[in-house]
């Protein structure tokens, strides 16, 4: 009998495994129903839907391994991240949904969100002020009119999985949409920031790197205090944290 591994599990979703087949369970049922059609729509290999109950759907496992683990080294070839790229500019390149991404929100709201994370951070104590205002500096790059494009919104590496240099399949796409691909690379290549020429190169276009590293700096920022309150840990190395200091 295969056992029940749990994934992911917080206050918002809980990911389940079962053998081949994972289960998410998830109290937005809007959530659910943008991430199968999303998983129709997107031009890159995807887990495969089996069936879909209110609040729980299940898909297939993928093939491979993950591109990268946070807080260790990648064994993933150069070759590997390079696909990565390729298959993110070929998900870019697609017809652009027409919902937006959960971080797609208009630049005045995105800057008015960060600015208001970024005093609770100072005065909860969570992080220094002086981490907080660098961060917020760099991170205004990112704060421009962009294009929409079709975005897959959370690519980090354990979203992502490779067998030697191919990719074999992008998980996880609920929180896609239309959105800012220079933030798709920027969340894919956040712990691993020596891949990001691999990626890059992959991607095959113009990319303003100034606006990668500013999208690091944007999500690390967004993203420390909700993973305190749903117990993660983003002071781990190679996770949120270490990306601001980074910017230090």
């Amino acid at each position: 009998m295969d056992e029940v591994q749990v994934v992911l599990a917080h206050s918002e979703r809980a990911t389940l495994r079962v053998g081949d087949v994972f289960l998410k369970v998830d109290g937005d049922q809007g959530r659910i129903d943008r991430e199968v059609e999303a998983i129709g729509l997107a031009p890159v290999p995807t887990p495969r839907v089996l069936w879909q109950q209110p609040s729980v759907l299940a898909i297939s496992a993928v093939p491979g391994t993950v591109l990268a683990t946070l807080g260790e080294p990648s064994v993933a070839s150069p070759a590997a991240w390079a696909a990565a790229g390729a298959a993110v500019r070929k998900l870019h390149d697609a017809p652009v949904p027409p919902w937006p991404s959960r971080g797609g929100q208009a630049v005045d709201k995105l800057a008015a969100d960060l600015d208001a994370e970024c005093e609770r951070l100072v005065a909860g104590g969570i992080l220094p002020a002086d981490l907080v205002t660098r961060n917020r500096q760099v991170a205004e790059a990112a704060l421009r009119p962009w294009a929409p494009v079709f975005t897959h919104g959370d690519l980090h590496v354990a979203h992502v999985f490779v067998a030697g240099d191919e990719l074999t399949g992008i998980i996880d796409w609920s929180e896609a949409g239309s959105g800012d691909g220079l933030r798709d690379l920027a969340t894919l290549t956040l712990a691993h920031p020596d891949r990001l020429g691999d990626v890059v190169e992959g991607y095959g276009a113009d990319v303003d790197v100034d606006v990668i590293h500013a999208w690091w700096s944007v999500r690390s920022l967004l993203a420390t205090r909700w993973l305190i309150e749903h117990d993660f840990d983003p002071f781990v190395p190679g996770a949120e944290v270490d990306v601001l200091r980074a910017r230090m």
